[in-house]
């Protein structure tokens, strides 16, 4: 979704876009008298002498120097290290303006596991430098079962709509497919079966149905938050098997909705505690075998063990989050929900979880650095930094760590000629750091200077994007002011304010499609079709690209009883992202078979 941007980045950019021009020119960047940091052996190199030519790095010398042209931007990075730029590799963007934290983390590229359009115009943005953002990997939308757990997932029922998935997938132009939990297995191995005739990667959740072991050996490329492994170490992992299989047949005939069923969830404790060497020594060599690489995304299950840890609230990188999502994010009204109750289970769980990480690095599976932000308190950019430190807390060494962020996701992806290490040849995303990481991992938030791209980008610019994103995430929510005017008056008078206050006052309040999505549904919620409606149409007028909007319009119409207009509303959805599963199912119980 698009978002008010402020002259600062606007500034900021054209300044990276001047610099771009200037690689053109081939004008050198040298680095000069910095340690490199070798991401392969550990070593330090120090005293380097390191040339960018346009986006590559073209030299690294001892101390000596290359020719340079009389015009290169020559930097003394004395006491410095040099490491490659770093990858998130789980990653739900919050948004288009939120991507600069990436980069102001050091953080040159995300693999992102939950595509959309959108995603895909922010990586032509940023490719052709009219937007501040990470290099993007980017997933199908999460290909699910016949009742999906996210809205907007793709639903299949059948083995023939499983491929179909994978098809349309690919022609779309997704880099691989991902796959989620509630997949029967006769789902789930079409799936595999057709990515590998049609020669595209899948990814994600190990499917409750199947175990890691089959996954790996269906081809996953990789497993997304150790789903199903800790289970395949534990000696009770037939049992537990047979418990999810009638946990999911149970929740496929409409249950509770769950990642963990009831059977399952009471086994829980007693499988955590039946961990088996043996077993586990078995599963991995398995992984090993069929280079199923794993992505433990640490981050979010601290989180979830942790919920009630004032650190979470007290986190002044919060302010880098939407006022909206930030107050979203409430560990007491989780706590409600029996999170407090499962507490000491939970504590319990992540123990388990960063042994076998550990357990597993130590047996040679390969490991990828991920956070799952967009989850509550894994904020952008910042929380890479975390997980590194996670790792390292199960039993990583610094430099495993910083391998698990840079050289195993280049050769995850295939891309190692480009990324993963500072060497001669290789595109110029590299982090400047004021301290050796291999004294402590926590010294690769210690950012002096990124390159993206061979783009120089200093301290101060990085402060730059940071005070710019503040800025923005703390825009007043125009959805709360509209609220209030509809309970006042009346939702034309909070239409008009919309458009007055975002003439007079553009960057104070946070217009996003978002925000008007949401007043659209709390309307809805207490039963005010008409206005919703209303709501709806705005959001249409001023992003008339959403399908969201669209499809939201769409269903405040149906909920009206106006049919037709809800036919329209979400036929235009489709045609905007035909991936839009939501919009195809409602125009199927419309009657609709196609698209005119």
């Amino acid at each position: 979704m698009k978002k008010i941007s402020s002259i600062f980045l606007l500034i900021v950019m054209v300044r990276l876009a001047a610099q771009a021009t200037d690689g053109a020119r081939a004008v050198d960047l040298v680095l000069t008298h910095i340690t490199v940091v070798d991401t392969i052996t550990g070593q330090l190199l120090p005293d380097r002498t390191v040339a960018i030519h346009g986006n590559r790095i073209g030299a690294i010398t001892d101390g000596t120097g290359p020719r340079m042209s009389k015009d290169a931007q020559v930097i003394d990075e004395t006491g410095k290290f040099l490491i490659p730029g770093l990858w998130d590799m789980h990653v739900h963007p919050h948004g288009r303006d939120y991507l600069p934290l990436f980069i102001a983390n050091g953080v040159t590229g995300i693999r992102v596991m939950w595509g959309n359009p959108e995603n895909f115009e922010w990586r032509k943005d940023i490719q052709a430098g009219l937007l501040i953002g990470p290099r993007m990997t980017i997933a199908s939308t999460i290909i699910d079962g016949a009742r999906p757990f996210w809205p907007g997932s793709i639903a299949v029922h059948n083995e023939a709509e499983a491929r179909e998935a994978v098809d349309g997938a690919k022609a779309i132009g997704v880099d691989f497919v991902k796959v989620y939990s509630f997949l029967t297995r006769e789902e789930y191995f079409a799936i595999a079966d057709e990515a590998k005739k049609q020669g595209i990667p899948f990814a994600g959740h190990v499917p409750i149905a199947v175990t890691a072991e089959e996954a790996a050996k269906a081809g996953q490329k990789s497993v997304e938050h150790l789903t199903g492994v800790l289970p395949a170490c534990s000696t009770l992992n037939d049992k537990w098997n047979a418990a999810g299989r009638a946990d999911l047949d149970d929740y496929l005939r409409g249950g509770p909705r769950l990642f963990e069923g009831a059977r399952q969830h009471a086994l829980r404790e007693e499988m955590i505690g039946s961990y088996s060497p043996q077993k586990a020594a078995a599963l991995f060599e398995v992984f090993k075998k069929n280079e199923t690489w794993q992505v433990p995304t640490l981050t979010l299950w601290r989180m979830f063990s942790s919920l009630t840890d004032p650190g979470f609230t007290n986190d002044p990188r919060l302010k880098f989050v939407p006022v909206r999502e930030r107050e979203s994010w409430n560990p007491a009204e989780a706590a409600k929900e029996s999170v407090a109750d499962n507490t000491a289970l939970s504590q319990k769980d992540f123990m388990a979880d960063e042994k076998v990480v550990g357990a597993m690095q130590k047996a040679g599976v390969r490991i990828m650095a991920g956070t799952d932000t967009g989850n509550p308190f894994c904020i952008s950019g910042f929380a890479l930094h975390d997980e590194l430190k996670l790792l390292v807390q199960s039993g990583l060494t610094p430099l495993e760590a910083l391998q698990s962020a840079t050289l195993n996701p280049a050769r995850f992806m295939g891309k190692e000629g480009d990324f993963g290490t500072v060497a001669e040849g290789k595109i110029s995303d590299l982090v400047v750091l004021e301290a050796n990481p291999f004294d402590d991992i926590a010294n690769t938030e210690k950012i002096s200077v990124v390159i993206f791209d061979g783009k120089f980008i200093s301290k101060s610019e990085i402060n730059a994007m940071l005070k710019t994103v503040d800025a923005l995430a703390n825009r007043t929510p125009i959805g709360t002011v509209m609220s209030k005017t509809i309970e006042e008056k009346n939702v034309g008078a909070a239409i008009e304010q919309f458009r007055e206050l975002k003439k007079r006052e553009p960057e104070a309040y946070d217009f996003s499609e978002g925000e008007l999505v949401g007043l659209g549904y709390q309307l809805i919620h207490v039963k005010k079709y008409k206005d919703a409606i209303e709501v709806f149409k705005l959001s249409v007028e001023t992003y008339p690209t959403s399908y969201n909007s669209y499809d939201s319009l769409g269903e405040a119409y149906m909920d009206n009883g106006d049919k037709d207009l809800a036919i329209q509303n979400y036929k235009k959805s489709v045609q905007l992202n035909p991936a839009n599963e939501n919009g195809v199912n409602m125009l199927k119980k419309l009657g609709v078979q196609g698209l005119e």
